[in-house]
């Protein structure tokens, strides 16, 4: 179809990428550092690229080109919308979780109580993000993670250790695990609790 389309003249493009930025559709991307129309189907004929061009490398031109398909665009701003995972290894059930792996050289470990994850809704970001995440239930798994847990502290060069655990009582066995497992690796490693309420608060 004819349609009114952006063009985007590369020999006056500096590079600036605000264009890029001011196209809320996706429509351009900054390639070898000049701007492009990369989704032709994309550009809404709009031009709200056009004011913030420091060059007037951007105008307006009537072609043939692909017609202005919204439903994609939403779908794409959907899908950069999503939060990225900061899991870094698997698995993650303490349970499962190897005794020695690369992955402990080093590492910030995170031993969470199972239920935090769905409580918490920054859970990602706020704690899981640059640790080795550790999940478990002692009432669901029924066992005692302190002599796991001591040989992970004690065989792996641990930098600290955070503990997210519920509010409940349950999750008490939890945080006495990991506080045994500190004691008896025979090393000094900075620790924290956090407690998350029911209602997805953190209350210390």
């Amino acid at each position: 179809m004819i349609r009114k389309i952006i063009r985007i003249d590369e020999e006056k493009c500096n590079g600036c990428g605000v264009c890029a930025t001011a196209c809320h559709e996706g429509a351009i991307e900054m390639v070898d550092g000049k701007a492009k129309l990369v989704r032709e189907n994309f550009c809404d004929g709009f031009g709200d690229c056009l004011p913030g061009c420091p060059t007037g490398a951007i105008t307006f031109e009537e072609r043939e080109a692909p017609a202005y398909d919204e439903a994609a665009v939403k779908a794409s701003q959907a899908k950069a919308a999503m939060p990225e995972s900061r899991l870094r290894q698997w698995p993650c059930q303490i349970k499962l979780l190897p005794t020695r792996a690369p992955y402990y050289d080093g590492a910030k470990l995170l031993i969470a109580a199972d239920c935090t994850a769905y409580a918490y809704a920054n859970m990602h970001e706020e704690f899981m993000k640059g640790k080795v995440t550790m999940i478990g239930c002692p009432k669901l798994d029924a066992i005692d993670y302190s002599e796991k847990l001591t040989e992970i502290i004690a065989g792996n060069e641990i930098k600290e250790v955070t503990i997210v655990r519920m509010e409940v009582p349950c999750c008490g066995g939890l945080q006495r695990a990991v506080e045994m497992a500190l004691q008896n690796s025979g090393k000094f490693i900075p620790w924290r609790v956090v407690t998350i309420s029911c209602d997805g608060r953190i209350l210390d």
